[in-house]
């Protein structure tokens, strides 16, 4: 059955409930859904969250999510996971449930509940008898491809359906393979068997959703992790046409949790690693760094440097990677310089602490030098009572329960989808590679001024594109500190602003002689009168402290006179984590028009072109081709 098995036990489950109904507390529920529950402790927890919480409880970081499920089966067993699995991202997720079979009419009638729910997400959960009905065993191979194209096309007709009619986002989930096989190992060659069909669409289905910019729930991967008869009971498709067994309804609803969280910049950022026991067997400071049990020899040797090659293959995909470790820096170091198996090198190691301190203390230190917040962090540890320390002492940062054998430790990290993305970028998989400039700033951070003008940078500026607009959607919705707004956007309100022609949309590529650090900022503004009032100014954390800011405001300024615009006005909301940003229109040469309004939601900042002057240092700008 799959498990939650990433995540620690509740601890005294009934107590923790009850006090939760009797004061009610939102992180208290939060701390609560990030435990391993069953499907009677994850319903049980839905009904106390909606018992103590009529709506969404005021403050939160993000705005309530409402996600409509849709299917051609029963899909009110998966609700509750769902609602849970997003509360352990610190999400309130307002469902609705479609009626029994009818996904169909829901998207389609203008009268329908779906309508008036207005969802920011689709989930179409469609079962495998119903989307396979059409085949027959008797078909040959051109009805059979016929039939293919009619199903593949029905669902395009009703994602484009539900573009026109919500502009919201699609997730659609694959197909299980629920078919009992007639031919076994050749049941390719059975055209029509329903099992056969099952792998075709599910194949077709993966591409026809990346031309249309829709999200697949791959089931088949989970599946294959763990068995079909973990996910689908016949005798609960028989008895309540419920294709997802209930017992693996927690784990489904964390799929899809991940997932919508991902789209909303909530995947962790960071992997950051402990050492002794960890990357390596042993203690280095004991043993030795010639003495370590890493690489071929044992297959204790050989399952460290396993882990190790995954957590280096999640830095090339854009994973940023650290050390915390209680040990001598020195030894550390040198295991990692001259050890001939060490698969991870220093260079590629964002923030490496290695001293006496508490790991959670060492970890808050590590979050300020990569410019990322708490919640960021995943920790991997071997020592339970680190990982219980850092989970007591910082709740934000994610530390996954370890199984006892280092071989299980990536299957355990990957099993925990802490790093789910919907897509990746070439800008994701250069990111480790940027971190080197902050490496090197922090190295000579003693003649700062000198060190950036020797880094050769160049700030490219265009507007925007629609090659770009993916890592322009994903670096809006994932930047959090130097984000003046906090303003969200998905990709059709994105591609909108193309053809606006009150709306400026600038996008900044920043380029040194360590790396091309690919798009890593975005303005939008939108003319009011002679003004052009900035809605949206961002810039990604691993170029923050070069100075990037002035030389934007450059391009802004330059941009906006061009347009006859005499004035820019640029917001401010404040948020939990942009705090960084609260002086940087002062800073700039805008003046406070809401002075001494310093807990206002909204706070207004005018610089009258005419008073504007250049400001960038050590930074060339030029457009962009």
């Amino acid at each position: 059955m799959p498990d939650l098995d990433w995540l620690p036990d509740p601890g005294p489950w009934a107590e923790r409930v009850a006090a939760l109904r009797q004061i009610p507390s939102w992180d208290g529920f939060v701390a609560l859904a990030n435990t391993r529950l069953n499907a009677v402790r994850t319903n049980a927890l839905a009904r106390a969250l909606d018992a103590v919480f009529a709506e969404a409880p005021p403050g939160l970081a993000r705005p309530p999510l409402r996600l409509a499920v849709l299917g051609s089966a029963t899909v009110s067993h998966l609700v509750a996971g769902i609602r849970v699995a997003g509360l352990r991202r610190g999400l309130w997720i307002e469902i609705y449930e479609g009626a029994f079979g009818a996904y169909r009419q829901e998207i389609l009638d203008p009268s329908s509940g779906l309508h008036a729910f207005r969802p920011d997400e689709i989930l179409l959960a469609l079962d495998t008898p119903h989307a396979t009905a059409g085949f027959t065993i008797g078909q040959e191979a051109d009805d059979v491809r016929r039939t293919d194209e009619a199903v593949l096309a029905d669902w395009r007709h009703l994602w484009r359906a539900a573009r026109a009619r919500f502009g919201c986002g699609l997730i659609q989930q694959t197909l299980l393979p629920t078919p009992v096989p007639l031919l076994g190992s050749g049941e390719a060659r059975l055209p029509g068997s329903r099992a056969a069909c099952v792998a075709r669409l599910n194949a077709a289905l993966h591409g026809m959703a990346a031309e249309e910019g829709v999200d697949v729930l791959a089931m088949e991967n989970a599946i294959l992790r763990h068995g079909l008869t973990a996910w689908h009971e016949t005798v609960w498709w028989l008895r309540a046409k419920q294709e997802i067994a209930p017992a693996a309804a927690p784990f489904y609803g964390d799929l899809v949790a991940r997932m919508l969280a991902a789209r909303r910049g909530l995947s962790r950022k960071a992997l950051v690693l402990d050492l002794d026991n960890t990357v390596w067997g042993g203690v280095v400071g004991d043993d030795g760094p010639a003495n370590l049990v890493l690489g071929p020899g044992s297959a204790e040797g050989e399952a460290f440097a396993a882990f190790q090659t995954y957590a280096r293959d999640l830095s090339r995909r854009g994973i940023v990677l650290a050390v915390v470790s209680k040990n001598d820096a020195a030894n550390a170091l040198e295991a990692f310089e001259h050890h001939p198996e060490m698969v991870l090198r220093p260079g590629e190691i964002a923030a490496f602490v290695a001293n006496w301190d508490d790991k959670a203390a060492n970890l808050r230190r590590v979050a300020e030098r990569l410019g990322l917040g708490l919640d960021a962090l995943v920790f991997v540890d071997d020592n339970p009572y680190e990982r219980d320390r850092v989970r007591t002492a910082l709740p934000e940062v994610a530390v996954p329960e370890l199984p006892p054998d280092v071989s299980g430790y990536a299957d355990r990290i990957a099993q925990a989808g802490y790093f789910e993305a919907l897509g990746v970028t070439s800008e994701d998989r250069a990111r480790s590679g940027h971190y080197a400039a902050r490496r090197e700033v922090e190295a000579q951070g003693s003649d700062l001024p000198a060190y950036l003008a020797g880094l050769e940078m160049r700030l490219l500026w265009r507007p925007f594109t629609p090659a770009d607009l993916p890592r322009i959607v994903q670096l809006i919705n994932k930047t959090n500190q130097f984000n003046l707004t906090t303003r969200r956007i998905d990709e059709g309100e994105a591609a909108a602003l193309l053809t606006d022609p009150d709306t400026l949309a600038l996008s900044f590529r920043l380029i040194d002689r360590l790396a091309d650090n690919g798009i890593i900022g975005a303005i939008i503004g939108r003319r009011s009168g002679t003004d052009l009032i900035v809605e949206t100014w961002l810039m990604s954390c691993r170029v923050i402290g070069r100075g990037v800011e002035a030389a934007m405001c450059d391009v802004l300024v330059a941009a906006a006179r061009d347009r006859g615009v005499d004035r820019l006005i640029g917001l401010y909301r404040p948020s939990l984590k942009n705090g960084m940003v609260r002086d940087l229109y002062p800073r700039l040469g805008f003046v406070d028009h809401d002075f001494g309004r310093e807990e206002a939601a909204e706070r207004r900042f005018a610089l009258p072109l005419e008073r504007a002057a250049p400001q960038a240092i050590a930074i060339r700008i030029a457009a962009e081709g």
